[in-house]
């Protein structure tokens, strides 16, 4: 690898690396945001999960970059502005969080229901006390596969001209140089492995009680 050139782009390359974070937690966090809900009204209308669960799954057939294309005429924003990037991952990371959401709550045993119930516990607090902290690990476990997955997903974007860490990708391809090329994808890997780590801290922060390792 031709480090003069790294050193000469230190800067770029820390921009880029910015640029693609963002673009890839805050469509993974409003993904989060909106599957919770959609998991949790399959789980508890089972009648509801095909449609739910199936339904949300579709968007994940959709190539991304059509999607990219397509977003600026459905949305009204111009082509290069990233959030037609973010509400794409947005649609990426519900179509393949809400059935974990969902199965991951069934997972949970009923005696912990009963109990809660038991006590008290109105089917909010039931939810927010019992429920969902016991399906975090398993909702967790899905967040690591979606979060790499997303952070593939932003390279497209360089193509139609969103700069992230994609965009060495590009340069290189123009340019004929590897080195961009090289670059962009040790950072993506590092990228991947730092939000992994982060997740993984997390999972044993909000679940103290697990068994360690279980994530």
């Amino acid at each position: 690898m031709n480090l003069e050139w790294v050193g000469n782009n230190i800067e770029l390359i820390g921009e880029l690396t910015l640029a693609h974070l963002w673009l890839t937690l805050l469509p993974t966090a409003l993904g989060l945001a909106l599957s919770i809900p959609l998991g949790y009204l399959a789980f508890t209308h089972r009648r509801s999960y095909p449609a739910i669960v199936g339904g949300s799954s579709l968007f994940y057939t959709i190539p991304s970059l059509a999607l990219f294309i397509l977003l600026p005429k459905l949305l009204g924003t111009k082509v290069l502005d990233p959030m037609n990037v973010v509400v794409a991952l947005v649609f990426y990371t519900v179509a393949l969080l809400v059935r974990i959401v969902a199965d991951s709550l069934a997972s949970v045993s009923p005696d912990a229901v009963f109990a809660a119930e038991g006590m008290g516990f109105t089917r909010l607090q039931t939810f927010f006390k019992v429920q969902l902290p016991i399906a975090i690990p398993a909702i967790l476990s899905g967040l690591r596969v979606v979060v790499v997955s997303n952070i593939s997903i932003v390279t497209m974007a360089a193509v139609i001209g969103i700069t992230q860490l994609g965009t060495l990708f590009t340069m290189g391809f123009t340019r004929r140089m590897f080195v961009p090329i090289i670059v962009g994808l040790v950072v993506c890997l590092l990228l991947a492995l730092f939000l992994d780590r982060i997740l993984v801290l997390l999972g044993k922060i909000m679940t103290p009680w697990s068994q360690k390792g279980a994530l």
